[in-house]
């Protein structure tokens, strides 16, 4: 991940020293006042790149806090589902032993049936952790599949967003230590992203 960001990072650096090394060459044989003249005319242009920040896309994007709010009934279900069998694995232990713990000596009879007891705890015990490790592999695979939906979605929009702009690059703002806010197309693509999903949803 680090590669990444570096990566991307170091393109976008590539790309200022490129229009810093362009505007240099274009200013050579040229008079003070007109490079001057032609640097006052570049204010106000932006690199033909743009930014989006995760963070605000992920908490504002429709898909997005559907998929948290499944993720999290999911959790409070394993959650709740643990504490139910921990709790009943008590219960019966504690109802055994109070069964048992008065009788200093068990007659054969009731010491075979203290081992069965024992033996019952141990299967309710391996069956609560088979249960609980389904149920925390299939909110493992939930996620996966979020996350492959996710990007695909993302992606798939930003493609079709940067056919009508154009851009030569759309980053992550993590990319960066900074960007210029007006470099910031957070907005537009996440009102594009809701806006086609509310479409999807209405059919």
């Amino acid at each position: 991940m680090k590669k990444l960001k570096f990566s991307t990072a170091a393109f976008a650096v590539a790309l200022s020293l490129m229009a810093l090394s362009s505007c240099g060459q274009a200013d050579k044989g040229k008079t003070p006042q007109k490079s001057a003249a032609a640097a006052a005319a570049k204010v106000g242009e932006l690199p033909n790149f743009r930014y989006v920040d995760l963070d605000t896309l992920m908490t504002r994007y429709n898909l997005a806090k559907d998929f948290n709010e499944e993720m999290l009934r999911m959790q409070n279900n394993l959650d709740n589902t643990a504490r139910q069998k921990e709790n009943s694995l008590r219960n019966y232990a504690a109802g055994v032993q109070k069964k048992y713990q008065n009788n200093t000596y068990l007659t054969e009879a009731e010491q075979q049936a203290v081992q069965a007891e024992q033996q019952k705890i141990a299967n309710m015990e391996e069956a609560a952790r088979r249960d609980l490790a389904s149920l925390q592999q299939n909110l493992q695979n939930v996620a996966l599949r979020q996350q492959a939906t996710l990007s695909d979605s993302i992606n798939s929009f930003i493609e079709a967003y940067n056919a009508k702009k154009g851009y030569d690059a759309i980053l992550f703002k993590g990319a960066g230590l900074y960007f210029n806010p007006a470099l910031d197309i957070t907005e537009e693509v996440v009102e594009g992203l809701n806006a086609r999903y509310n479409k999807v949803n209405d059919k």
